[in-house]
């Protein structure tokens, strides 16, 4: 009699299995939540498959709302936890629940009973994302981009390694001030007979900032600078050794 039952238990139980509402795997990245949904046979007209794809579209909806419950208690850093962040913030909560809405099911499990329940995971990284404070922007450039050398007028022979002096005979620029790619690419200077026409075929290495200086006189290939127009070169800017050089003669 007492098996008789126990068995009766047993069948009237509902078959869907109620499993605990998540857990994070911190090796892994990801947060890995369960949703259940039961069948309205009511609702359903008492078609079974009408139920069960209610109750799967009610197991989505459950593990939705357990893995933001989960989300909520990962710590960021020292006492914050995403939930504080949440309160603390309406665009980080819609970026969370944002992240949370794209989990991945990793299993489907369907019971006699047409109840449904899923299994799913969420990226710490894509909840992450949302939390952690961004970089501050990085302030725009303002600096030159290229430099001009005008050496109309003078008798400055064309080279494929022309080089900048100073008054004293200091090289200011050459071959030695070229960054790898740009020793392959470009080569240490661009001609043109204007700056017009530097602008319009030179435009990628002028950039949008170019520094026109004018060249005291020609030895040679090489260039000879003024004082004041040689000390920025003192300080290496970057486009130096991008090889963003352009010279403009007759």
């Amino acid at each position: 009699m007492r098996f008789l039952l126990i068995l009766a238990v047993a069948v009237a139980t509902p078959a869907t299995a109620l499993a605990a509402p998540g857990a994070i795997d911190w090796q892994k990245r990801v947060a890995t939540c369960t949703g259940s949904g039961a069948p309205n046979m009511k609702d359903a007209g008492g078609n079974p498959a009408v139920a069960r794809i209610g109750a799967e579209k009610a197991a989505r909806l459950d593990a939705l709302r357990n893995c933001l419950e989960v989300m909520k208690g990962v710590t960021v850093s020292g006492t914050q936890t995403v939930g504080t962040a949440i309160g603390a913030d309406n665009a980080i909560k819609g970026s969370v629940e944002g992240a949370v809405r794209g989990f991945r099911t990793v299993a489907t499990r369907y019971f006699s009973d047409s109840g449904v329940e899923i299994e799913v995971e969420v990226p710490l990284d894509a909840v992450a994302d949302a939390v952690l404070p961004r970089a501050a922007a990085a302030p725009a450039e303002s600096g030159p981009t290229s430099v001009v050398i005008d050496a109309t007028g003078l008798k400055l022979a064309p080279a494929l390694a022309p080089r900048l002096l100073d008054e004293a005979g200091k090289e200011l620029y050459g071959p030695a001030s070229l960054g790898e790619s740009a020793r392959k690419a470009g080569g240490v200077a661009a001609y043109a007979r204007s700056l017009d026409a530097a602008r319009r075929d030179l435009g990628a290495r002028l950039g949008d900032r170019p520094v026109v200086v004018k060249a005291l006189r020609a030895e040679g290939t090489n260039l000879v600078l003024s004082a004041a127009d040689a000390a920025p070169f003192a300080a290496k800017p970057p486009f130096l050794a991008e090889g963003r050089v352009v010279i403009i003669t007759d």
